[in-house]
């Protein structure tokens, strides 16, 4: 594997400082004092043609000058010189410039040609640009600190991505007393190249890096954003601060970076499905940090409350309530020992009241039987400072106590001066400890969150949810005749054909355009009937007289038609009336009134919504967001998300509504956003919910022309699991097997298959001795980003389950035209046509995605693997750097 991209970036061995100077104030200055300081190892080299040296280092007047190779350019010299100097960086081989310049992006027409002209030199060259408009970034391990802040970083493992500078420098200022250190801080500045997808990338593998957090603004390209951050978060925690949760901050935010801010609970919706964290304070993102850094195991999210004190208590368990935490009834058994353990008045119950004279072997005694408790997933020990209390000696007795169990346990000592001994004593034990009751419970939040959002990120649903397929063409063919007409909402007619078309069950109707075509079409589809108005320019129909109901015989359809239509023309004169459109009337028992909707956010795309619905739906603001592709753990998700999923069980006389046929409307709707990229808005509304079924009675559907793109499903934020390709073959001695893309669940049999591998087959497809995958490496190849990379696997059946046989993967390269592939064999499986089938595979799904190239590197002994590159067509040839490695190249 080549060096990431990224490397440079991160441990330079060489860095010029272009606008390096004396004078007091100067960010040059700065930057080359800070990297003198910081004890930064490489060669450092500091460029202004005004000056001979700066700070005992010799300066030159072009980078051309110093006559030796430099791995990264800082450039902090005014907007106008910019474009020349990368230029002048990727002359002379520059990888990687860090551009702290301000006055591009945000100040209008010259500073957007200005960024242009850097990517366009950044791109020709094949180099990486940090910024403009960045801070820089400091690698403690590395002795690098290539930024203009006042303040260092300490060593450490957690990494600081950020896009505003200022808040960089107020964390780091932050940090060191609290001894907090780093392995990496990034200011991304207006990330006219280098974004958060690009960091998260480097970051997801680096190992001196254990938990990720990231402070946002705005999102460049949420493709990129959400790629990154699903590959991070699939190694190690990433936890997450956004600005601009409400529209003035959006405002904000917006006005400061120039990217677009998304609907808040869209975000939040994305990452839980990258299986992020999202913090609200950074306060709290320091406090999931925490949590997170060792990443324990939580079942859950039923807390155990321990206190000396009913009120903090009371605290405790109201925010507990507020943030999604339960705190259920103690297990019988765990009563029991609590009765003949502690006193008589204790609470009885979770909080764990046990009393204000309480000692340190009661906090023992009670933190040992929560930790053995069925119904709890980690406990919350809290003390506040008593007469008879003593700190230190009940920290001494949580920490004992916790000794062998893998439940989270946190600890609340309230006050300052009489707890700060236990405080120093649980972060030696290394066992977290708050201030206050509402943050620790916020704290053992993220845990559950964690756990939550990790599920989400291993569904990877496909395109489509049924083995029937819907009449994709069909539907397309409607909303193309409604462009042709330059319409751009569909008729409730079309909306209902698009909804059928996708399987999306609805309720019998026909437009009419008289009131003895009503009664016609009433007598037709059988009474009762509804009847609504038929206009491309009214929305909400019952807001203007326009819907009627319950028409239950032929004499009162003539007269309703006429008084409606009367209605709608006093309410709306300057509407036009296409008559009505008739429906048999829904008249099951016990159905509840539902809303399933589609959204486009600015950022990032199609979202699915769900909530309460029916003529209240903007007062009752229930709702629920989940971003494409859906499956039905994720369908079943979005539904619980909601406070009406709770009416949707049985209670009192109401029987519980059939929630198979609920989540099944949400995963056709889910597959006609991802098939057809022409959906900006959709309403079912009202979506009917009975024990028999659920029904679209009312659609609503707003379309536009979709914009060109040759990625596949490129309007959505998420990459659908590729089912469509690969297939069933046979080899030549007769074996039947499929090959198709890789999933999260085929890591036990990638284990296994690299397990099995000959010493000599793992060599030279690891390039290094190795007896099966590690954790982070089988998460890697198994929890694959569909849009970056693609592998298949060969598999066959044996005795019932999956055997892999093969396996082939690309990687796509930055430069977005080119990739690296793999392909392995197993022992007993080759001189089949394996690796000739897998390796056509693979190059068919490159060029369909539109790269140009595919290239890898193999051991120079490895004949196999050379034989098998020259029947896939690619020329070989000696590596540069390595004698002992040939290189392979195909054009597609």
């Amino acid at each position: 594997m080549r060096p990431h991209y990224l490397n440079k970036l991160f441990a330079p061995e060489s860095v010029a400082v272009y606008g390096a100077s004396e004078k007091g104030g100067s960010v040059g200055g700065q930057v080359l004092h800070n990297l003198l300081e910081g004890g930064f190892s490489g060669a450092l080299y500091a460029v202004n043609p005004k000056y001979e040296a700066v700070m005992g280092q010799p300066c030159y007047a072009r980078l051309a000058d110093i006559g030796q190779r430099v791995d990264m350019a800082v450039v902090a010299t005014p907007a106008e010189t910019v474009p020349g100097i990368v230029r002048e960086c990727g002359e002379t081989g520059v990888e990687v410039a860090v551009i702290m310049s301000a006055g591009f992006g945000e100040a209008g027409g010259r500073g957007r040609r200005l960024e242009r002209e850097i990517q366009e030199y950044a791109r020709y060259y094949g180099m990486r640009v940090l910024g403009p408009n960045c801070l820089g970034v400091i690698r403690p391990g590395h002795g690098l600190n290539a930024t203009f802040s006042n303040n260092s970083a300490e060593p450490g493992n957690l990494a600081l991505v950020s896009q505003s500078g200022a808040l960089c420098t107020a964390i780091l200022d932050w940090a060191r007393p609290h001894q907090v250190g780093f392995s990496a801080m990034v200011s991304l500045g207006d990330a006219a190249d280098v974004d958060f997808g690009d960091v998260l990338d480097y970051l997801a593998l680096d190992p001196r890096t254990s938990s990720i957090l990231l402070y946002v603004e705005g999102i460049h390209n949420a493709r990129r954003f959400m790629s990154g951050l699903r590959i991070a978060a699939r190694m190690k925690p990433v936890i997450v601060v956004k600005a601009g949760r409400h529209s003035e901050g959006s405002r904000a935010a917006m006005s400061h970076t120039g990217a677009l801010v998304g609907g808040d609970d869209v975000f939040e919706a994305a990452l839980g499905r990258a299986g992020a964290v999202r913090a609200r304070s950074i306060d709290q993102l320091f406090a999931a940090a925490q949590m997170l850094a060792e990443r324990p195991k939580v079942a859950g999210d039923r807390l155990g409350i321990i206190t000396n004190a009913g009120g903090p208590g009371v605290l405790a368990t109201d925010r507990a309530i507020d943030v999604g935490v339960s705190v259920p009834r103690l297990a019988e058994p765990t009563l029991e020992r609590l009765n003949q353990r502690l006193p008589a008045h204790w609470s009885g119950g979770n909080p764990l009241d046990i009393l204000g004279d309480a000692s340190p072997e009661r906090y023992g005694e009670a933190l040992s039987a929560c930790l053995t408790d069925p119904n709890l997933d980690g406990v919350l020990a809290m003390l506040t400072p008593q007469a008879m209390t003593r700190p230190l000696e009940a920290a001494e007795a949580v920490i004992e106590a916790r000794q062998g169990s893998d439940k989270p346990v946190l600890a609340c000592w309230m006050g300052e001066e009489q707890v700060a001994p236990a405080w120093s004593r649980f972060l030696e034990a290394q066992v977290p400890y708050f201030g206050s009751p509402e943050a620790a419970v916020e704290a053992f939040s993220y845990l559950a969150t964690h756990r939550r959002n990790q599920e989400m990120l291993m569904q990877v649903p496909g395109p489509r949810s049924y083995r029937s397929e819907p009449d994709v063409e069909g539907a397309r063919l409607i909303i193309e005749g409604a462009l042709a007409e330059h319409r751009k909402v569909l008729t409730e007619m079309e909306s209902k054909a698009v909804l059928t078309a996708f399987g999306v069950p609805v309720l019998p109707s026909m437009e009419v355009t008289s009131a003895n075509q009503a009664l016609v079409v009433a007598e037709s589809i059988g009474f009762p009937v509804a009847m609504k108005i038929n206009s491309p320019d009214i929305t909400h129909k019952s807001d203007v007289g326009g819907v009627r109901l319950n028409i239950a015989n032929a004499q009162a359809v003539r007269h309703a038609y006429n008084d409606l239509m009367d209605k709608v023309r006093q309410e709306r004169p300057e509407a036009r009336l296409h008559g009505v459109v008739l429906e048999r009337m829904y008249t099951q028992a016990h159905g509840r009134e539902l809303l399933v909707g589609v959204l486009r956010d600015a950022v990032f795309g199609p979202v699915v919504s769900f909530g309460a619905g029916g003529t209240a739906v903007e007062i009752m603001r229930d709702r629920a967001v989940a971003l494409p592709p859906l499956n039905s753990f994720l369908a079943g998700r979005l539904v619980g998300e909601t406070r009406i999923s709770r009416l949707l069980d049985s209670y009192r006389n109401m029987p519980a509504v059939d929630r198979t046929a609920l989540e099944n409307v949400l995963l056709r709707v889910s597959e006609l956003v991802c098939e057809l990229p022409h959906i900006q808005e959709l309403d079912i509304n009202p979506l009917m919910a009975d024990p028999g079924g659920a029904w679209a009675l009312d659609a609503r559907i707003r379309v536009e022309a979709p914009a060109p793109t040759l990625e596949p499903y490129g309007h959505m934020a998420v990459h659908p699991y590729p089912s469509e390709l690969g297939g069933h073959f046979q080899l030549v001695d007769g074996t039947e097997i499929s090959i198709r893309p890789i999933r999260p669940e085929d890591a036990e049999i990638e284990q296994e298959f690299v397990r099995n591998l000959s010493e000599e087959s793992k060599y030279f497809r690891f390039m290094r001795t190795l007896h099966e995958l590690t954790q982070e490496m089988l998460v890697r190849f198994t929890q694959i980003d569909y849009d970056r990379e693609m592998a298949f696997i060969a598999v066959t059946e044996r005795e019932g389950r999956e055997v892999e046989l093969g396996v082939a993967r690309y990687t796509i390269n930055p430069d977005g035209e080119s990739c690296e592939l793999a392909i392995v064999v197993a022992d007993e499986w080759r001189r089949l046509g394996l690796g000739t089938r897998l390796g056509r595979i693979l190059m068919e799904s490159a060029k369909d995605r539109g790269l140009q190239v595919m290239e890898g590197e193999m051991l120079s002994n490895n004949s196999e693997m050379r034989a098998l590159a020259e029947r896939l067509g690619f020329t070989i040839r000696p590596s540069d750097q390595d004698p002992g490695i040939l290189v392979m190249r195909k054009e597609l």
